[in-house]
């Protein structure tokens, strides 16, 4: 798995993750369920042309829908938490 495109799939704009980017420089993304660390922070610094210093990454579980008598769950997904170094910013997220 090599295509930066297919490893990240989306950046994660929330209330917390915004607050995150403006205290901690940390962005946060929706990244492929089989993408490593490295991959990730690699993905990252070749995208959006900036330095990485750590990457967090956390498996979810999906939620539990229920639409009429049926019942069902949203597809479990990996988030990564990407701390930028000092200096360092992604201006359009």
């Amino acid at each position: 798995m090599k295509d930066m495109f297919q490893i990240i799939k989306r950046p994660l704009l929330t209330e917390k993750s915004t607050r995150k980017k403006e205290e901690f420089n940390e962005v946060a993304f929706e990244v492929d369920r089989r993408a490593n660390r490295s991959e990730v922070k690699a993905a990252v610094q070749t995208l959006f042309k900036v330095k990485v210093q750590r990457v967090n990454l956390m498996q979810l579980e999906g939620k539990k829908k229920r639409i009429g008598k049926k019942a069902g769950r949203t597809a479990d997904w990996k988030k990564a938490l990407v701390r930028l170094a000092p200096g360092e910013a992604i201006e359009n997220l």
